[in-house]
């Protein structure tokens, strides 16, 4: 048998499974994802209002071009105000980003170490969070740490802590998912402990230290910590389905308008947003693009190589069952093949 009789072989292998699949999938996602691609940006954007997303804003910076906004359906859909592609949104774990940045500045300036561990840096952790004195502030950088995640302790949706410190009491009810550094598992208690080690360290904020080393330099005036620096009406409203409720109102971490994370983001895959050593350091501890969820707000920012492009994308209808995070990752994939399209033709 040839190597084209073999490969003949696996595609109708993989046709037969791809079509045995289909019957555990949603029909409405094999349309998004089957339908021919529109001529633009924009027409796709307005195709996903189709699938019931309230609203959805995309952000386009091409190398050599200006960038390019685009929208659809609603800001606020109680009183029918139309999306603004220069909202703010809420970025959920895109702030992750940020946060690593910070700490591979912080590595760099000696006031952090990689290789120290949890009990280090917080003795009074040890014996409240398992494998303390082995988890590293590296493992916990990349999600290996085995800390176990907040948000899937049984009780988290009845409860829903509104701090901190209630997200960490849940974390430390938990027993360990892994042992640290054997396996990755990701977890916003991560985040939650490393956030809380740069305000120790600095003895401030490390709102305030990513303010001034990350965001002014790059001149972005439109990131923000929290609902309380903001304007509320200039948040777009955020739905869960099945609810009337806008859930805009309620504090989930950073706020940025699409633009300034795609600023952002450029300047993390170029290299600008970094001084001299802050970048190889960075590239040894995490990653250059990121996706966010949180109730009403989903987001995707990652930048694509092989066209020099930036795509953002956020919209403000969730459901947390998989369905609208899939819907709209193929509506995202669909964007950048429009795109890629047009840069090639």
């Amino acid at each position: 048998m040839n190597k084209k009789q073999i490969k003949g072989i696996f595609r109708i292998l993989f046709i037969i499974a791809s079509i045995g699949s289909l019957y555990f999938v949603p029909w409405i996602l094999v349309k998004a994802w089957i339908l021919p691609l529109p001529n633009t940006v924009q027409e796709q954007v307005n195709e996903a209002i189709d699938y019931d997303f309230d609203g959805m804003l995309v952000y386009v910076d091409e190398a050599g071009k200006p960038p390019a906004f685009y929208s659809a359906g609603w800001h606020d859909r109680k009183n029918k105000i139309p999306a603004n592609p220069k909202a703010l949104f809420k970025i959920a774990s895109i702030g992750k980003l940020y946060v690593a940045v910070a700490i591979a500045k912080l590595v760099n300036d000696k006031q952090l170490s990689l290789d120290k561990t949890l009990a280090d840096y917080f003795p009074e952790l040890v014996g409240k969070i398992e494998n303390a004195e082995k988890i590293t502030l590296r493992m916990m950088v990349q999600h290996r740490s085995g800390i176990p995640n907040y948000i899937d302790h049984p009780e988290y949706w009845n409860i829903r802590p509104k701090s901190d410190d209630g997200n960490l009491e849940l974390a430390i009810d938990m027993p360990a998912s892994f042992e640290p550094g054997e396996d990755y598992g990701y977890s916003n208690t991560n985040y939650l402990l490393l956030s809380r080690l740069i305000d120790k360290v600095l003895g401030y904020s490390h709102d305030q230290f990513i303010k001034e080393r990350i965001l002014m330099p790059l001149g972005l005036k439109h990131t923000f910590a929290s609902l309380s620096e903001v304007n509320i009406d200039d948040v777009m409203g955020g739905y869960y389905v099945g609810f009337d409720e806008d859930f805009k109102t309620e504090e989930a971490g950073m706020i940025a308008t699409a633009e300034d994370v795609g600023i952002f983001l450029r300047a993390l895959n170029d290299g600008s947003v970094f001084n001299e050593g802050e970048q190889e350091i960075y590239s040894s501890i995490y990653v250059y693009k990121h996706t966010g969820l949180v109730v009403g707000y989903q987001s995707i920012a990652e930048y694509h190589k092989d066209i020099d492009t930036v795509v953002i994308q956020f919209n403000n209808t969730t459901n947390f069952d998989g369905y609208n995070w899939n819907l709209a990752e193929i509506i995202y994939s669909r964007i950048v093949k429009i795109i890629r399209r047009k840069r090639r033709s």
